[in-house]
């Protein structure tokens, strides 16, 4: 259960004043939620990693646990993220990071998993579409809904920049 003592350590974050890490409107965004560069909570993520590893579907599906979606968790986890303003090309993404949106579909992601030849795990959801938010061991970032799957982003920070941007993300093709 979430308690409203955490432990936030810190975790450095590479920027300069010169390249910022994220786009002003997605710092925003991030910083409303409770972001800051820094943020670190490893207990909170250990706990999700917990209950995914231990939660198996009726038919036997098991989640995939690995280090990308552990920090990304750790970093970005609980958060409530509200963009506000226009999008570039669509409504920017209103979304909860917490990977437990995905606890029951353990063969939705295995299945992804498989076709990119890669493991995947949930990283938390779109709020008014229900998407899932999906990241794999090598950190890219996926959307699943129900008119397909999206690439969003080759890391976090780039996937949570498409989202509260409002970019039009890359449709997965099959093949």
């Amino acid at each position: 259960m979430h308690t409203e003592q955490q432990q936030h350590t810190e975790h450095p974050a590479p920027q300069t004043a010169a390249s910022p890490r994220f786009p002003v409107p997605v710092d925003a965004a991030l910083r409303a939620a409770g972001w800051t560069p820094g943020r670190w909570d490893i207990k909170q993520a250990e706990i999700w990693a917990d209950v995914l590893r231990r939660h198996t579907s009726p038919a036997g599906h098991r989640h995939a646990v690995f280090p990308a979606a552990v920090e990304a968790w750790a970093e970005f986890g609980g958060l409530h993220i509200t963009p506000q303003g226009p999008g570039r090309h669509i409504a920017p993404a209103t979304v909860h990071l917490d990977p437990l949106y995905g606890l029951h579909l353990a063969r939705t992601l295995g299945d992804l998993g498989r076709a990119l030849d890669t493991e995947v795990c949930p990283i938390g959801e779109e709020t008014e579409t229900q998407a899932l938010l999906a990241i794999d061991a090598e950190g890219r970032v996926y959307s699943l809904d129900h008119s397909g799957d999206w690439y969003l982003g080759s890391h976090i920070d780039e996937a949570l920049a498409t989202l509260a941007s409002g970019t039009q993300p890359e449709r997965l093709k099959a093949g």
